[in-house]
């Protein structure tokens, strides 16, 4: 609806129109599951049910670092979790996150499963859980949680705002536009400026905090979400771009990036992972 139509909010909101736009058919305003269907499970100790958008890369960037270390109780299985047929309204996904929004995570490693999601308490999950890339105490330790739950609670809100409206959004309203982008660029610009005084978020060691931030602000230079790379002129910010490089081109981040994936090229998709084969591309035939 244009900004010249006039339209006066009701006094009670009602679900009686689709919403419009590329994700009409995926929203409603109630919770719980549509359909009965239990969750596959794995071979290993961690399952995980998601999709290659940011906030699913997050976790599974996570667990490629702590299998870069050496970790192997870190070896997990990602099912891929598909938006458009519904999948995060089974009953299967629903018991695991009530929410019915991806990453979620099952740990089976111990003698009763543990569920998590939200990709932030799956982060500060894994990082404890493993002694990794989450500082144990002081200073450094609040930063690492300060910059974490900053993106979890800005990023989705206002860059996944901005998309929409931006991108998504069946009718162009210069008001929303000028709004989120506004708001997408002050973020930016408080991403450069923390990145022009230190290495990475925290200081001079790599967290879950980088992991947290980089799939949405960092891998935009590296993916033009939403064609708006020149509309939001990001390579005008050169800490945030220099950062955004030296974490793009670490090898945990390339495979983490890959996972659960089903756009793009070919070579950049893992819709599922098993093991660490499911990386490794298949000759074509000359």
């Amino acid at each position: 609806m244009s900004e010249s139509s006039g339209y006066t909010p009701p006094k009670i909101w009602n679900w009686d129109t689709a919403s419009g736009g590329r994700f009409s058919n995926i929203n409603r305003p109630i919770a719980g599951a549509t359909h009965d269907l239990a969750l596959p499970i794995g071979n290993h100790p961690i399952q995980l049910y998601s999709l290659g958008t940011p906030n699913g890369v997050k976790v599974t960037i996570l667990l490629e670092e702590l299998l870069a270390l050496g970790v192997r109780a870190a070896e997990y299985d990602a099912h891929l979790i598909d938006f458009f047929e519904g999948d995060q309204f089974s009953s299967g996904f629903v018991e695991i996150n009530p929410n019915s929004k991806i990453p979620a995570l099952l740990d089976c490693s111990g003698p009763n499963p543990v569920r998590v999601f939200e990709s932030g308490a799956i982060l500060l999950y894994l990082g404890e859980k493993f002694n990794a890339f989450l500082p144990r105490e002081g200073s450094e330790r609040a930063e690492c949680l300060s910059w974490t739950f900053w993106q979890t609670s800005s990023a989705p809100f206002f860059g996944g705002g901005f998309g929409h409206f931006y991108h998504y959004a069946p009718h162009k309203i210069e008001y929303a536009i000028n709004r989120y982008s506004m708001e997408i660029k002050r973020q930016f610009d408080v991403l450069n400026t923390r990145l022009s005084q230190a290495k990475y978020l925290c200081g001079p060691n790599y967290t879950i905090a980088d992991v947290s931030v980089w799939p949405w602000y960092g891998a935009m230079f590296f993916e033009n979400f939403y064609s708006a790379r020149e509309f939001l002129d990001i390579d005008a910010y050169a800490h945030l771009k220099r950062w955004a490089f030296e974490l793009g081109e670490r090898d945990a981040v390339r495979r983490g990036r890959k996972v659960n994936r089903t756009w793009g090229s070919p070579n950049e998709q893992v819709p599922e992972r098993h093991s660490e084969a499911d990386f490794k591309v298949p000759k074509q035939d000359c």
